[in-house]
């Protein structure tokens, strides 16, 4: 791999295979992989711990200015692909919860919140040695990142994706209903005011309509070098 090629920015609408890719690039790598979603789920799990009302913007705002968080390479066995830490507390799994679940989307959809957590993921990435995924990494959060990557697939090809993943654990699925989802989560993504989904201009953009995870990761993987 390229020395040089130490922040790597992936970015892609929602089930397009981003995590998949970074968690494997990452192992690859040897860098940090870090899905920005988590942080989200930070500080909503910091909120319910304190008992706070959600519906208070400026109060959950200001939290996710204030909070001492960290991302870090897993230190335990344990099937995490990261450490998530408040303070010196390691909550990578009591933030996996039902009751944040429930709320996750709430607190993300605040603007202050996602300004906020975009320093902190800043801060972070700046550390190099990490593969970071989300929605805004190269246009918003890294636009100096070494590599970006703007993973992309037709909605029906994701929802595909999605429902198959769903039958395989035994469960049961509308297809018709995801794709009515992704189709919603798609616009929502890209027409929100703060940081809405898009390739950075300098982003290589790959669709993976007819590839594997595999061709995927190798195709990644080349760009590396």
């Amino acid at each position: 791999m390229t020395k040089n090629i130490s922040i790597i920015a992936l970015d892609g609408p929602a089930a397009s295979g981003k995590s998949t890719l970074g968690r494997t690039l990452a192992d690859s790598l040897g860098y940090l992989f870090f899905d920005t979603g988590i942080m989200y789920r930070a500080i909503t799990w910091i909120a319910l711990q304190h008992d706070m009302d959600l519906r208070d913007e400026t109060a959950i705002t200001e939290l996710a200015q204030n909070a001492q968080i960290d991302i870090r390479p897993s230190s335990k066995d344990d099937g995490r692909a990261c450490d998530v830490v408040i303070g010196e507390k390691d909550v990578t799994w009591d933030m996996r919860g039902d009751d944040v679940d429930a709320n996750v989307s709430v607190v993300s959809a605040y603007a202050g919140v996602r300004k906020a957590l975009s320093e902190h993921q800043r801060r972070i990435g700046l550390r190099g040695r990490v593969v970071m995924v989300g929605r805004d990494i190269g246009t918003v959060v890294l636009p100096e990142a070494d590599l970006k990557i703007y993973l992309d697939a037709s909605a029906e090809e994701r929802a595909k994706r999605r429902y198959e993943e769903i039958i395989a654990r035994g469960e049961n699925a509308d297809y018709d209903e995801i794709l009515k989802k992704v189709i919603e989560r798609d616009r929502i993504d890209s027409t929100r005011a703060v940081a809405p989904l898009r390739p950075a201009d300098d982003a290589v953009i790959i669709d993976s309509d007819k590839m594997d995870a595999a061709q995927v990761f190798n195709h990644v993987l080349e760009l590396c070098k």
